[in-house]
């Protein structure tokens, strides 16, 4: 199993730098008892309450364009606080990704008040989504009742004829991961269209386009 490790402290202080150096060589500890594959560590200096945290964001950009199985952090503080440590463990846990703490010595146990925030705002994504789907699949119906064919729109066509195993029309998939919807949300999304694709087909599809992409650049 994959894993990347995530180390924070708040300040700049020597003091914060030593605990900087302890949570990682725990946390590679942690690993290697769970038998994990680091991927990658990332350490950062930085407020927890603080969203735009460059370390936090590359731990995001990883568990979705890559096969990461976990996340490993000291306890859940390292996080976030408040309202960004609910946004990012939302953000997290929705791609399926567990998270290993050193506080539980394993799998990360969240309370009982975090567990039923996160629920609320799982039901609300989902019913956004829900409408989002309920939209695009009503604009799709109403171009094909005009004339518009999905199939002519495949990747396959006057690129590598014939590689696409199945019919996707990957337009859609590059201008919804431009709206920065994940490739689960994406396959859920061509799903209600009636392509029986899955997250990982998606994200394979995609990256093939982009390197065919930069190839014919």
């Amino acid at each position: 199993m994959k894993a990347i490790i995530y180390c924070r402290v708040s300040t700049n202080k020597e003091t914060q730098e030593t605990s900087l150096e302890r949570q990682e060589e725990e946390l590679i500890q942690l690993a290697n008892f769970h038998q994990f594959e680091i991927v990658n560590i990332i350490k950062e200096k930085a407020s927890g309450y603080d969203l735009e945290r460059d370390g936090i964001l590359q731990l995001l950009e990883h568990i979705k364009d890559q096969n990461i199985n976990a996340v490993l952090i000291q306890d859940e503080t390292r996080i976030g606080r408040g309202n960004a440590k609910i946004a990012i463990l939302h953000c997290i846990l929705k791609e399926g990704i567990k998270l290993f703490s050193i506080s539980h010595n394993g799998e990360l146990q969240l309370s009982e008040s975090d567990s039923m925030v996160l629920k609320i705002v799982g039901m609300v994504e989902e019913y956004q989504r829900k409408l989002h789907n309920v939209k695009i699949k009503r604009g799709m119906k109403r171009a094909v009742e005009q004339g518009y064919k999905p199939q002519k729109n495949l990747s396959n066509q006057g690129i590598n004829s014939g590689r696409e195993k199945l019919d996707m029309p990957i337009d859609e998939v590059v201008r919804l991961r431009k709206n920065k919807l994940t490739f689960a949300e994406i396959a859920a999304t061509l799903r209600g269209f009636g392509y029986p694709v899955s997250k990982a087909t998606v994200h394979r599809r995609y990256q093939e386009y982009m390197e065919e992409q930069e190839e014919n650049q």
